[in-house]
């Protein structure tokens, strides 16, 4: 490849923080295959050596299938300093990316043209991770060649390529991985991490309890499994499934992981409950210490009427859309205390700590000892069509999933 030219200071005024909303594909890059070789592949190219590129983008909240929009751009072969050029690997698709395009979402995102579109607009997509294709100095923290993923939210993943300041991403290992294993390595996991270690007081010990609801989730089998390597104990609620067979393979699916033992919601809001608790917690001293909830209303209750005196109960969902009710008995006499947990703030506040976090976990997923959420892979190629893409994120939030959507791009 030809060395990168320069911009003059006209053109590079357009480059800001919101770089990140543009992006271009270039020449060789890998197929996002699970499983098997890795082989390199042409992408595509237009005239003068500019590439072309498409994202996913909407310019007014709504329901996805009726807001998002697949935008096609062209980016020049000239682009500025401290700046690389990714090409997506893979990107998922998490609930709160549907939130945030529904407009109900904690943070307002800026809409942009930066990337040509007729209207201002937003790249949505939090979570990926993304090959280095090529950078705009050889003295830069990552080479062509490199995995990178977001260093902070906001990013816009749901594209084929970006440009991006060097600052904007963190460098991970992919040795041992495959892109869908580090696509979705640092949200839910890093969210399970945070909340077992960093709430609790005195901090979980081995042998120690918590309770989780959602445990389906990609957060609570994150839990269970990281609850397992640290020596934890858990309780672990889930919604039963069409049959008893159906909920009984599900609660052994999360055995397997981990769990101490799984309960469905029936069996978690029964006056017999709490004398289960009392029963396989016998002998723990401090009761259960911590409960995470991401359900709310009855549910969350019940979590903190099971939790021992001074245990934590820290929401960072809220599926049921029903609030979280303080019971004054709780607060005055067993001293729960109710928090929250918004992993953007923490990883947006402390880059160094979230870089350190999904290292680990990545550590754990080569070594074995960390299972990946199951997922529901959407092939994204430069053939596939809007619908596919739209369809894909709208069927996030309805009904019981098979797993977490995943865009896995190949010939782009």
């Amino acid at each position: 490849m030809n060395s990168i030219k320069r911009l003059s200071p006209a053109a590079a005024r357009g480059t800001s923080a919101l770089l990140r909303q543009a992006g271009r594909p270039q020449q060789t890059s890998t197929t996002a295959q699970r499983l098997g070789a890795w082989e390199p592949v042409r992408h595509k190219s237009g005239p003068y050596g500019y590439t072309q590129a498409k994202s996913l983008v909407y310019s007014k909240y709504g329901e996805p299938k009726d807001v998002l929009k697949l935008h096609t751009h062209s980016i020049s072969p000239s682009f500025p300093q401290s700046t690389v050029l990714l090409r997506t690997l893979a990107s998922s698709i998490n609930p709160a990316d549907v939130n945030t395009i529904q407009g109900t979402y904690g943070v307002k995102p800026t809409f942009s043209p930066l990337i040509g579109t007729t209207e201002p607009s937003v790249i949505p997509g939090n979570e990926a991770v993304f090959e280095v294709v090529n950078v705009s100095s050889p003295d830069l923290k990552v080479s062509r060649g490199d995995w990178v993923i977001p260093a902070k939210t906001g990013f816009g993943t749901w594209r084929t390529h970006a440009l991006a300041l060097e600052g904007d991403v963190l460098r991970v290992n992919k040795q041992g991985l495959n892109p869908t294993q580090a696509a979705t390595a640092f949200v839910n996991p890093c969210s399970a991490y945070r909340m077992l270690r960093d709430f609790a007081e005195p901090a979980l010990r081995e042998g120690d309890w918590f309770i989780q609801n959602g445990a389906n989730s990609g957060v609570g089998r994150a839990a269970i499994q990281l609850g397992r390597l640290w020596g934890y104990r858990s309780i672990n609620v889930v919604r039963a499934r069409d049959s008893p067979e159906k909920t009984q393979e599900l609660k052994d699916e999360l055995a397997a992981l981990g769990a101490t033992h799984v309960v469905t919601e029936d069996e978690f809001l029964s006056r017999e409950f709490k004398d289960m608790v009392a029963q396989w917690t016998r002998g723990s001293r401090e009761g259960i210490k911590l409960g995470m909830n991401c359900v709310g209303g009855k549910s969350a209750q019940t979590i903190a009427k099971t939790l021992g005196p001074g245990g934590a109960v820290v929401t960072y969902g809220g599926m049921s859309r029903q609030p979280v009710a303080l019971p004054t008995g709780l607060l005055i006499f067993k001293n729960i205390r109710f928090l929250g947990f918004w992993l953007s703030r923490w990883a947006d506040r402390d880059v160094a700590a979230k870089e350190r976090t999904v290292n680990e976990i990545l550590d754990l997923i080569r070594e074995g000892k960390f299972k990946d959420v199951p997922t529901v892979e959407v092939p994204w190629s430069w053939e596939t069509e809007e619908g596919v893409l739209r369809d894909a994120v709208q069927g996030t939030l309805e009904g019981f999933r098979a797993g977490k959507g995943v865009f896995v791009f190949g010939e782009t």
